[in-house]
């Protein structure tokens, strides 16, 4: 009987550690402004936006949907959070939710990746 109930009670903790360890993994869907049809090709701010993004701390990977104007983010949630990421998009010159886009980050966009 003893070994019946240690057993079930590893097979509790052990489901118990596994689900904390899913949850350190995050999607988000952000959405956000785009301005041009060509974001992820521009030479100027498509590079910068992919090489900014991956600079993250904690970000995984990030998806730009230019025809719904989102960004998928796959985050870890052990190392940043989703106001962090928010704030960096910011600064990239691209709005992220109910963050607006930053003025300086805006205007070293190309001219027709800014909001007119």
């Amino acid at each position: 009987m003893k070994n019946l109930i240690l057993i079930i009670f590893f097979s509790f903790f052990t489901n118990a550690i596994c689900a904390q360890e899913t949850k350190k993994n995050q999607k988000a869907v952000i959405k956000t402004n785009i301005e041009c049809d060509h974001c992820k090709e521009c030479e100027t701010c498509g590079g910068n936006f992919r090489s900014n993004m991956l600079k993250i701390k904690g970000v995984k990977m990030y998806e730009l949907d230019e025809k719904n104007m989102t960004i998928t983010v796959f985050y870890n949630t052990q190392k940043t959070n989703l106001e962090t990421i928010k704030g960096a998009i910011s600064k990239m010159g691209y709005d992220a939710d109910e963050i607006k886009a930053d003025a300086t980050g805006l205007g070293q966009l190309d001219d027709c990746c800014k909001k007119v």
